[in-house]
């Protein structure tokens, strides 16, 4: 008989845990307390156990009781190819713009509300590097912005006869940083967080 091999995911689980690698095992967790496989409470642990995680290591074991066994490497988000990048501009005039889901967000995007409106959800999106610039400009518009709850966000822009709503804005730990600037010029824009995991299952779970 061979002699045992070392756990070939050893090596991973020293390295450190993405934003996207968090929101991938808070999904399932989601999900598991959804299906009633965890309750309220233990969703609640282990998402406070989630956030707190720094390396891979400390994510497998908040899902290995689950059907579905997620380990450090299987968490991890599928990488942006070298050289891939996101649609640079999103553009709505008297009309509609909608990003959401893993939509890849390019070093520099640029979102034009004119009379009209825009949504980008980055929730899930998957960033081309360590900084990203969002540049949001909204002219009798309205532009909204939702980053996840553990993403540094600055926000700088400014509202002329409008208003650039930057309450979603904070340092945080574990993932990429994304700067919003541009103009709310009789229109809008806001930046908000992403509702917590727990909130958004006991909405979904309310009779």
């Amino acid at each position: 008989m061979a002699p045992p091999q070392p756990d070939d995911h050893q090596p991973d689980d020293h390295l450190r845990a993405s934003d996207q690698d968090r929101h991938r095992v808070a999904e399932q967790l989601h999900a598991a307390a959804a299906e009633g496989r965890i309750s309220l409470d233990e969703l609640g642990e282990r998402l406070g156990t989630l956030y707190a995680a720094r390396t891979y290591g400390e994510l497998v074991p908040l899902t290995r009781d689950l059907p579905v066994e997620v380990t450090g490497r299987r968490v991890a988000p599928a990488p942006v190819p070298a050289g891939a990048t996101g649609p640079s501009t999103s553009v709505a005039i008297m009309s509609g713009c909608h990003r959401s889901g893993e939509w890849i967000v390019p070093e520099r995007h640029h979102a034009v509300a004119l009379m009209g409106g825009i949504e980008l959800d980055l929730t899930h999106a998957r960033f081309a590097g360590p900084e990203v610039t969002i540049t949001a400009v909204a002219i009798m518009g309205g532009i909204e912005i939702t980053v996840p709850e553990h993403l540094d966000v600055v926000v700088d822009g400014f509202g002329l006869m409008g208003g650039f709503d930057g309450r979603g804005a904070g340092a945080r730990s574990g993932g990429p940083r994304v700067r919003i600037t541009g103009l709310a010029f009789w229109g809008g824009v806001e930046v908000k967080r992403a509702a917590p995991e727990l909130d958004r299952t006991r909405k979904e779970l309310r009779p």
